[in-house]
Parts: structure tokens; C-alpha cells; sequence
């Protein structure tokens, strides 16, 4: 099998991940999709668990402004992957899969979000990935310091926060 140089990984954008629930509200589903558009607009590629919710409706914002979508797929047929997925990768895996899209994520953004939501961010934060949260999740527990999370306001300071973490810079206070 060839290997691929680290000069191939360079013609591509940071690989950003775009983790919610599959029943968004609204203003989640809008946030999301706002999140894809800038996220495209700056040559990021999109990487999500492929189905609905959050996750179609950012690949949507991401391929109406040109960008590469890629979709984790939980089951065995790529035909399960939303119309807005350029790359199906068919998993078997299920809610496994949440570790294939953290892993692969240079950095996440939650917008939203139920418990696998939750389970994705616990993932991104034990791989070292950082999160930037969009009216997602917030932890904290008893003696110990609060997730690392950091929180947005809008879609598209929730792209530059990650697009900068992505490429080895700092977060930028809100």
C-alpha cells in the first residue's frame, strides 16, 4: 500500500469535525449549517457522522459554499449517508463511529447536542482534540477544573476558534 507523503495531507484544509443531535431545534439546524458555510469558506473539510440533524445540515452550508464533506457512517450502507456527503465511509460501527470522527477531527464543534453528542466531546478532550461548543454541553465537576471547552457565540466564531485550534494556533477570547 502506498503511503502517503505529508505533502498530500497539504492540499487539503484542516479536517474539522461537526458533532450534534440528529433532532436539532431550528436555531440549531440554522447555527449548523452556518458553521459548514465558513467552515468551507475557509478550505476546512467536514467531517461528521454523515446522517441527519446538525449533521446534514452542516454538510448543506459546507457544500453550498464549494467545500469536501465527509460523512462517518454508523451502518453498512453507504446509501444511509445524507444528499450533502461528498465521502460515505461505511463504518458497521455504529455509536463507535464517534470515536473514528474524533480521532480523525483536528478540532470539533458541537452545536447542540443530546448524549452522543456528549460522548463525542468526552472522545475529542481524552484524543487531545480541542472543542468549541455552540450551545452545547457545558461540564464541570466537583474538584475538578471545567472541561476545556471553548464556547462561541456565533457560527462563525465557532469556525474561526476551530479553524485556528485546527491550525496549531490559540483560541481567541469571545
Amino acid at each position: 500500500m502506498r503511503r502517503l507523503e505529508p505533502s498530500a495531507f497539504s492540499r487539503i484544509g484542516p479536517l474539522i469535525g461537526v458533532i450534534g443531535g440528529s433532532a436539532p431545534t431550528a436555531e440549531e439546524a440554522a447555527a449548523a449549517e452556518s458553521v459548514g458555510r465558513a467552515l468551507a469558506e475557509e478550505g476546512a473539510v467536514l467531517v461528521c457522522g454523515g446522517l441527519g440533524g446538525v449533521m446534514e445540515a452542516a454538510c448543506r452550508g459546507a457544500r453550498s459554499a464549494g467545500g469536501l464533506t465527509i460523512g462517518v457512517l454508523p451502518g453498512t450502507d453507504r446509501g444511509e449517508a445524507n444528499p450533502y456527503v461528498d465521502i460515505p465511509i461505511v463504518t458497521g460501527l455504529r455509536c463507535a463511529r464517534n470515536v473514528v470522527i474524533t480521532r480523525t477531527a483536528q478540532a470539533v464543534i458541537a452545536v447542540g447536542g443530546s448524549y452522543g453528542t456528549l460522548s463525542e466531546i468526552a472522545f475529542a478532550l481524552s484524543f487531545g482534540a480541542p472543542v468549541v461548543g455552540l450551545g452545547t454541553w457545558e461540564m464541570q465537576r466537583e474538584e475538578h477544573a471545567p472541561a476545556p471547552i471553548i464556547y462561541a457565540v456565533t457560527p462563525e466564531e465557532a469556525a474561526a476558534q476551530a479553524l485556528a485550534l485546527a491550525r496549531g494556533g490559540r483560541a481567541s477570547s469571545p
